[in-house]
């Protein structure tokens, strides 16, 4: 017979498919938003704008979401990321007329509060479900879940690019609103209650982190995922359509196969570093990582086989990434007290919010003004601060 599965798994599983679900409509949402409003004549900076507020509440419920998670529960603040997302799909049901600017930038701005709210109560209550002395566990099911999750916003793309293209805008995103609103009342009636509560109800005070681990962490992990969204997000999707006459099935479809790979990477960095890390193994990733963009870009200003550079980098690029984003996903959760983990957590992912913002926002001015060129000599340098932050956190003992 089949051994049960334990309580433990069962939440984590739980909480996985979750994440999973959620991870879907926001990959597809992405993408269909990026597409539409590009078919619609919207330049890069005017894209980049509609991403604004999602970026920007991200970094705010990143930090306030860490602190309402110790005081209400993971649980809770799982099924309220689950709900604004569905809320925020509802927003974007309007007649083609209504999708003014403003409307679709508060919707994205719902969307980064859900995205947020599901994924820093997703990272925390791993940290929970862990034995302290079982650091080989904590580091595969982190690459697990992280990894399965950026898989599935790569099919999230795939499908975002599949259903403008066979149903329309409106039709893509009530599919996408009916399918979570499911898994919505899945989650409210089997997610454990209370998981994650503080046994002390931290104080608003509380919210920015004292550990010099955990803040040089943040910094790294900021400029490392500002580095890759200020070509990724605006300018690459962009320079495919534009530059190099892709179609929208093809641009979607592509970026889905290449976050999906990205998520396969993450996943098995457990298998590649063969044990769990610490700042040294931050420190070399980091370094192999800094080059990538340089040498693209160099390729492109040569013009030396400028598309073939430009994907075999992507994919270089996005293997190596893979790897710093799995070994910084570990190590924030080795750092994050127990007791109310969440607020370190949440200090932690707004950090990376930050960093995303930063890209966005340049990724779009970069590209209007400069070119993807310039977009990726500007990653280059923000992976050579990365690098230096790094540095400092190797030589920390957790």
């Amino acid at each position: 017979m089949t051994k049960p599965l334990g309580p433990e798994l069962k939440q984590y599983l739980l909480i996985t498919g979750n994440y999973w679900a959620f991870t879907l409509t926001d990959g597809a949402l992405r993408m269909l938003v990026v597409l539409h409003f590009y078919s619609l004549g919207y330049t890069g900076i005017a894209i980049a704008m509609l991403f604004l507020f999602y970026e920007i509440f991200g970094v705010i419920t990143n930090l306030v979401g860490g602190w309402l998670g110790a005081r209400i529960g993971l649980n809770n603040t799982m099924n309220i990321g689950l709900l604004l997302q569905i809320l925020a799909l509802g927003m974007l049901l309007l007649p083609a007329q209504y999708l003014v600017v403003p409307w679709v930038m508060a919707a994205q701005a719902l969307s980064g509060i859900a995205k947020d709210l599901n994924k820093m109560s997703a990272k925390s209550s791993i940290k929970l479900l862990v034995a302290d002395n079982a650091q080989h566990t904590l580091f595969k099911w982190v690459a697990v879940l992280t990894g399965s999750k950026n898989a599935l916003k790569g099919v999230g793309f795939f499908i975002g690019g599949l259903l403008l293209s066979l149903y329309g805008f409106n039709t893509a995103v009530l599919l996408m609103l009916l399918m979570l609103s499911l898994v919505w009342l899945l989650s409210v009636s089997q997610l454990k209650a209370d998981l994650g509560k503080s046994k002390t109800k931290p104080k608003f005070t509380e919210l920015l982190s004292k550990s010099r681990a955990i803040n040089l962490l943040s910094a790294a992990r900021m400029l490392l995922f500002g580095a890759r969204d200020v070509w990724f997000v605006i300018a690459l999707p962009l320079t495919l359509a534009s530059q190099f006459g892709w179609s929208h099935w093809a641009v979607g479809s592509f970026l889905a196969l290449w976050v999906i790979g990205y998520g396969a990477v993450q996943s098995v960095t457990p298998a590649l570093t063969k044990s769990p890390p610490g700042g040294h193994s931050l420190l070399r990733w980091a370094i192999l990582l800094s080059v990538i963009p340089a040498l693209i870009a160099l390729a492109l200003w040569l013009q030396w086989h400028s598309e073939a550079a430009l994907i075999g980098g992507l994919l270089l690029f996005g293997a190596v990434f893979a790897v710093n984003s799995s070994l910084h996903s570990y190590m924030i959760i080795r750092y994050a007290k127990s007791d109310g983990v969440s607020l370190d957590v949440g200090f932690y992912y707004m950090a990376n919010a930050m960093g995303r913002l930063l890209g966005t926002v340049l990724s779009g001015w970069l590209y209007q003004a400069y070119g993807l060129t310039a977009c990726l000599w500007v990653s280059s340098a923000l992976l050579a601060a990365t690098v230096l932050v790094s540095a400092r956190l190797s030589k920390h003992q957790a």
